[in-house]
C-alpha cells in the first residue's frame, strides 16, 4: 500500500523479475521458492501470475473468446479441459452472464471496469497459477466491484493460492 510513486509495481516487478538491466538499472538478490528455488522469469510463468494495472485484451474478443484464447495459449491440455476451466474461472469470476459480450476498449465501451478488471484477472488465473500478483485490482472501480474483486481473491487465498497486490 502506498501513495503514487512509492514502488509498488516496481517491487511487483522485481518479484516477477521483470526489471531490465537496460538504462543501468540494478537489482541484486535473490527470490526464493520455499526458500529452495530460485524465482526468475524462465520459471516465474509455470508458478505464477501478473495482473498488470492496465490489462492487454483484444478489444473485439468476447470475454469468453478472451478467456478462450488464454487457454489455448497457456494450457497443455485436451480442448475439454480447457472449456472446463474457462467455464469454471467465468462462473467463479461472475462474468458467465456476460461471456458474449465484447471486451472493448477505449473508443468501444461495453462491459464495465469492475468486468474488464475481472476478466483481466481471468485470463492470467487460466494456468491457476500458485502465486497471483496484481498491479492496483481494484484502482478505478467503485466499491462494490473492488469488493467482489477482493472478495474473489480472498477465496484464491484459502484455497492455498498466495496473493500479492498492491493498491494506492
Amino acid at each position: 500500500m502506498g501513495s503514487s510513486g512509492a514502488g509498488k509495481t516496481s517491487l511487483l516487478n522485481v518479484i516477477s523479475d521483470r526489471i531490465s538491466s537496460k538504462n543501468g538499472n540494478k537489482c541484486e538478490g535473490q527470490i526464493l521458492i520455499n526458500d529452495k528455488i530460485p524465482l526468475n522469469q524462465s520459471n516465474f510463468g509455470d508458478i505464477g501470475a501478473y495482473v498488470m494495472q492496465d490489462d492487454v485484451l483484444f478489444q473485439y474478443f468476447t470475454v469468453e473468446e478472451a478467456f478462450n484464447f488464454a487457454a489455448k495459449l497457456k494450457l497443455n491440455a485436451p480442448p475439454s479441459e480447457q472449456r472446463k476451466r474457462v467455464k469454471r474461472l467465468m462462473n467463479d469470476l461472475g462474468l458467465w452472464s456476460i461471456r458474449s459480450t465484447l471486451v472493448g476498449g477505449p473508443n468501444l465501451k461495453t462491459i464495465s471496469g469492475g468486468e474488464r478488471k475481472r476478466t483481466a484477472i481471468g485470463v492470467e488465473m487460466i494456468t491457476d497459477p500458485q502465486l497471483l500478483l496484481l498491479d492496483e485490482p481494484t484502482s478505478g472501480l467503485d466499491s462494490f466491484r473492488a469488493f467482489s474483486i477482493v472478495r474473489f481473491l480472498q477465496k484464491q487465498a484459502r484455497r492455498g493460492k498466495t496473493i500479492i497486490a498492491t493498491i494506492h
